[in-house]
């Protein structure tokens, strides 16, 4: 048996809500702690003492457990669900925070619920080192740009081009953050940044959504940044963060 443990904020079962997965269910393993504070995130970026955990999944019923969480109590209970709720998830996701900051533990954790569900990573796209060491762990990624006019990052770009690199080995999306405030520029080297790994990698362009799922971007400025990026890729879509519309977390 194993004697690791992570650091999580919550283990959840709900809908995907963002990216080429959106409308799925999933299991939603969330880590705590990011390298990055981008100026729209609403995660928590430190380790939380009290990771929050679902007795029953969907049914919001949690339970408390002090962090670090141990290894074998998370694949214990992903296990439990998948037995007894067979077919209702569609794979695990990933997420944070920053997941790949616990790279070792995901060298620990992911073959084991990876017998029983497809691993989905959802990262910032900047720990390139750490990718590697878990790329052939997981089926899908979901990764971010991180644009200077929604993140407040000016110089993540040569990062994210090698985390690309590596992440193409699997089957991956793009995202990106957009607003009000952004610019031209940006989405033209988004979209040229994944067009030099591969033109059919898809490309979301996620509106920033508040709480109450309203998007302040107007309409017609999504379709000019969706013209933009097209001139470059395959596929290109604007997708805002749905689970904010039905209450999901």
């Amino acid at each position: 048996m194993s004697n690791g443990s992570a650091d999580l904020v919550e283990v959840f079962s709900s809908i995907q809500g963002e990216g080429l997965l959106v409308g799925l269910r999933q299991i939603f393993i969330r880590f705590s702690g990011c390298n990055l504070t981008c100026q729209y995130c609403d995660t928590p970026s430190a380790p939380v003492d009290l990771c929050q955990i679902e007795s029953t999944p969907g049914r919001r019923d949690f339970i408390q457990l002090a962090n670090p969480v141990p290894t074998e109590r998370l694949i214990s209970l992903i296990g439990g669900w998948h037995r007894g709720w067979p077919g209702i998830h569609h794979s695990i996701s990933i997420t944070g925070g920053e997941p790949l900051l616990c790279h070792k533990q995901l060298q620990e954790l992911l073959p084991a619920l990876r017998h029983h569900l497809p691993i989905y990573l959802e990262t910032n796209g900047i720990l390139h080192h750490e990718l590697a060491a878990v790329i052939d762990l997981v089926d899908f990624v979901s990764m971010d740009v991180k644009l200077p006019s929604t993140s407040g990052y000016t110089d993540v770009w040569a990062a994210h081009e090698r985390f690309l690199a590596i992440a193409a080995r699997k089957k991956t999306c793009v995202k990106a953050v957009v607003g009000t405030g952004t610019e031209d520029w940006e989405i033209h080297k988004t979209a040229e940044l994944v067009a030099a790994v591969d033109r059919s990698i898809p490309l979301i362009l996620q509106p920033y959504t508040n709480q109450e799922g309203r998007v302040d971007l107007p309409a017609i400025r999504m379709l000019e940044m969706q013209e933009t990026a097209s001139r470059y890729l395959q596929e290109v879509r604007v997708i805002p963060q749905t689970h904010k519309f039905i209450g999901q977390l």
